[in-house]
């Protein structure tokens, strides 16, 4: 969260003013004076908001790009986004008149209906929205929800790579498939644990809140790509020791795989190379909190995994860095594990059905 600003919370949306603003008010003392009545009617309805959970709040920067998304979608609204899109594409395929409900826009119209709380949120409300849209309405047709296009916008960025056209190869031969096309990061058959502590205190080095999601693990169990991307960064970094970064095709999210294991983190992971989902990219250790490289300094061996928002180039190592709290999604991604199997020559494991995302730039 940017260190120049103050923050308040409404509806699980970030607000902030600078300290530049409130100097302005306290340096007008006669316009707030004639202004009292007004000023004390806005603090009412910032304070007691009527009871339309869409009437919320939206943190915006004066740029125009989205500066917070509070990401607390639960598993089960997920699966059942998902569900519903996968049912509206063969349907549609065969009957004109049925239209996609597309998984990120049933997410965000759900958004919208609660004002960014999904605590209240049924999956019921999301089988709704999809009869609708399959019926022929748009999502401005559904939601009056003032901020929709902020929602769409905000979930687009977080989702909208999930679902879609993707390739695999089974007995040699390339099929064309449409579904989830991202993984568990950790690969099917081996155990993990977690609980949510997004936000905890950290303090190796400096003070800070926990912008991840910890999965507590076994050293060497393989970690694979969530989504498909480019390797924008890896090496060692004295917090997160042996890591990888990973852009999605759409520059959208980047994802932060970090402890990796002493002596061998990576399976052939360099910058500027492409990535499948699913593919195995290196392996869960305990490296880190050492400015010396390969050291173990962390206590319980897990991956460290996050999600970064993108939606201005200034957000990717500034003040107003979208991180996602993955408690939830890490649940919901728990259905889709990807198999692999060892290679005694390299001495790596390796993705036994990788899939070829459809999207990916030629």
């Amino acid at each position: 969260m940017p260190q120049n600003l103050q923050y308040f919370k409404l509806f699980g949306i970030y607000m902030s003013h600078t300290p530049k603003s409130w100097i302005k008010v306290v340096n007008m003392p006669k316009k707030i004076t004639r202004k009292l009545p007004a000023i004390i009617l806005l603090l009412l309805v910032l304070l007691f908001p009527s009871k339309n959970s869409s009437d919320t709040v939206i943190a915006v920067s004066a740029d125009g790009y989205i500066k917070w998304v509070d990401f607390n979608v639960t598993a089960e609204i997920l699966k059942t986004a998902l569900a519903c899109d996968l049912d509206s594409y063969e349907k549609s395929k065969t009957d004109p008149s049925v239209h996609h409900a597309e998984f990120s826009v049933l997410v965000a119209l759900c958004a919208a209906k609660y004002g960014g709380e999904f605590s209240r949120a049924k999956a019921a409300d999301i089988k709704g929205f999809a009869e609708r849209i399959m019926s022929g309405e748009k999502p401005e047709d559904i939601s009056s929800s003032k901020h929709l296009n902020y929602f769409l916008e905000a979930y687009e960025a977080a989702l909208g790579g999930f679902v879609g056209k993707y390739a695999v190869t089974e007995n040699g031969i390339l099929y064309e498939r449409y579904g989830l096309k991202v993984f568990s990061p950790v690969a099917a058959g081996y155990y993990y644990n977690h609980y949510d502590d997004f936000g905890a205190s950290r303090s190796y080095g400096y003070r800070r809140r926990h912008l991840g999601h910890d999965l507590l693990g076994s050293v060497g169990t393989p970690i694979v790509a969530i989504e498909s991307g480019y390797v924008e960064a890896c090496g060692w970094n004295q917090y997160g020791g042996w890591r990888i970064g990973i852009r999605s095709y759409d520059g959208k999210r980047y994802y932060y795989y970090a402890h990796l294991r002493k002596g061998h983190p990576y399976n052939n992971i360099y910058e500027g190379k492409q990535v499948n989902a699913g593919e195995v990219i290196g392996y869960l250790g305990m490296t880190g909190y050492s400015s010396k490289e390969d050291v173990n300094n962390i206590d319980t061996p897990h991956l460290h995994y996050g999600i970064q928002l993108i939606f201005d180039k200034s957000q990717k190592d500034g003040v107003n860095q979208i991180w996602l709290d993955l408690y939830e999604l890490t649940k919901f991604l728990a259905a889709h594990r990807s198999t692999v199997a060892y290679d005694k020559s390299s001495g790596d494991f390796n993705a036994v059905s990788p899939i070829i995302d459809l999207s990916a730039p030629d």
